[in-house]
Parts: C-alpha cells; sequence; structure tokens
C-alpha cells in the first residue's frame, strides 16, 4: 500500500543523528517542498563540525556542534532521525536511553537494524519507524520501505510517511518485507545500472561512439519508466505492444529468454534478499552483545 502525506505539524522539531548523505537527501528534499522549515531542523555528527556547518549554509538548517546544543537537540527534538553508521548504532542507542521521552519518534535509516534491536537497546517499546530508502533519494525520486514499531501512533505514521515522500514514494510495508523491499527497490537501482552498462558496451561494440551509446541508453531507460509510470500500464503490457511478431524486438526478447534473463534476475533478488537478512541479523547480535544483552 502506498500512502502519502505532504507536511508535517507545524511546530515538529527534528534532529538528525548522523550528517551523511542519506540525511541530507531528507533533510534537502524537508526544506525545497517545505514540509518542513529549516530553523526547525537541527543536524548533528560524532566530530566532523565543517560537515554541520556546510549543511547550515546549503539549508539553512541549524548545526546542534557543541555538546551542550546536542543535548538540546536531542533533548527538544519531536523526531529524532538515526543516521549513524551501523557500527555506532549500539552506543548511539544505549547514550540515548536515558535522555529519550516516551513520545519522540526514532526513525533509523540504518541498513539491517531491526525495530526489535533498537527497543532491545533501549530496553523498552518505543515509536520507532524503520525505512529502506534508496541512493535515488538523492534527488528527489527515492523509493522508500517503511514499517512501525506497534507503540507509534496513526499520527506518528502519517509523520513517518510525510518525511519520506518528500524525497520520493513511500509504500508502508510489514517490516519482514523490508529484506524484499532491500531486493526490488533498495539494490534496484544498481540493477538498472548493469542492464544500462550492458546496453552501452553492446552499442559501442556495434559502431556507436561511447557517448552516443549512452545518451540513447539514458534517455531509453528515461523513457520506459516514464511510460510505466504515466500510462499505469503493466510492463507486460508494453512490452508486448513494441514486439512486432518476427521483428527486431521479439528476436532480442528471445534471446534474453534462452539465455535465462528473467531466472537470473529472480534469483538475483532472492539472494539479495537473503543477504539483507543476514546483514541485519549480524548487526542485531554484535549490537546486543556489546550492549551485554542476550543475542537472540
Amino acid at each position: 500500500m502506498t500512502q502519502s502525506a505532504t507536511s508535517l505539524p507545524a511546530n515538529a522539531t527534528l534532529c538528525f543523528y548522523g550528517a551523511g548523505s542519506m540525511a541530507e537527501a531528507i533533510l534537502r528534499g524537508l526544506v525545497e517542498k517545505n514540509v518542513s522549515s529549516p530553523r526547525q531542523i537541527r543536524v548533528m555528527n560524532r566530530s566532523n563540525a565543517d560537515r554541520l556547518r556546510e549543511l547550515e549554509r546549503t539549508y539553512g538548517v541549524v548545526p546542534a556542534i557543541d555538546p551542550a546544543d546536542r543535548e538540546r537537540a536531542l533533548s527538544e527534538a519531536d523526531v529524532i532521525v538515526l543516521g549513524m553508521k551501523p557500527k555506532d548504532a549500539a552506543a548511539a542507542l544505549v547514550s540515548l536511553k536515558p535522555k529519550l521521552r516516551g513520545e519522540q519518534i526514532l526513525v533509523s535509516v540504518i541498513a539491517g537494524l531491526s525495530i526489535g534491536t533498537i527497543e532491545a537497546l533501549l530496553g523498552r517499546p518505543h515509536p520507532i519507524v524503520r525505512t529502506m530508502p534508496n541512493t535515488s533519494s538523492t534527488i528527489g525520486l527515492g523509493a522508500a520501505g517503511i514499517s512501525f514499531s506497534e507503540s507509534l501512533s496513526p499520527e506518528g505514521r502519517s509523520l513517518g510517511v510525510a518525511l519520506f515522500d518528500a524525497i520520493g514514494m513511500t509504500t508502508v510495508v510489514e517490516e519482514r518485507l523490508l529484506d524484499t523491499v532491500t531486493a526490488v527497490s533498495g539494490s534496484g537501482p544498481a540493477y538498472i545500472y548493469y542492464m544500462m552498462e550492458a546496453m552501452i558496451d553492446a552499442g559501442a561494440a556495434q559502431g556507436l561512439t561511447p557517448e552516443a551509446a549512452r545518451d540513447l541508453a539514458v534517455q531509453t531507460v528515461l523513457g520506459a519508466a516514464e511510460m510505466v509510470r504515466r500510462t499505469g500500464e503493466a510492463p507486460a503490457e508494453l512490452r508486448r505492444k513494441v514486439t512486432s511478431p518476427n521483428g527486431t524486438t521479439q528476436a532480442a526478447i528471445e534471446t534474453l529468454e534462452r539465455l535465462g534473463f528473467a531466472s537470473a534476475v529472480r534469483q538475483a533478488m532472492d539472494r539479495c534478499a537473503k543477504r539483507a537478512g543476514e546483514i541485519g541479523r549480524a548487526i542485531a547480535d554484535e549490537a546486543l552483545s556489546q550492549d551485554g544483552l542476550p543475542q537472540k
């Protein structure tokens, strides 16, 4: 199910705990789409003050550089976006544990870090949004799967959706399906890039300049995606419409079928989802063992 929201509560304050590329993608979307005022967004990280000042100059957000500023940013925030590296997540959550108010919403964009692991580190249930965005979020065309903890209110769910609608589109799924979201959209851009690589190489091998092959491949992928979006038709139906009997497209499709193209994609996505689960379990085991909690 895809949900849509366009704004946050007028007085909602956010603190980005971690200031990497995904944090920047989200806050840029919030500011550029007027979803939130930049003065209601605070950003903090472990030690890179120059990065925080860069975000302030670019987007007008408020850097929390000094320890007192960081404490204030965390304590006053309605929403804390967890964007630190996975290896730093356990320590960060343990340090947050005594400071969090019960109504503060945690939004995790940390790959593999489950709601259960977060709550185990906090030692209690908590309002949590967990999401799996992709790299296209950095240009406002992201696709994010999103899940919620049981204690998150309907208003909190709408707020979580609004955050990620600001950088693309959002689909609400059961948390167990986030590994599948990783296989479809999280890693999906790389599959398309790989296909484009092959198309460009083949075009160049047949005599096109690399530049011409690239331009044609890019526009073809862009146009195909837009056709699916605008028409609402299934990709299979659009493919049939451009595949004339005994024509050039049919010859190409039959070759792909003979070489097992669809099966290869399916197997690749199965392996991707399985690997996402493996990484998630490894993160949970490491995080909980670091905190001295029993591993699940």
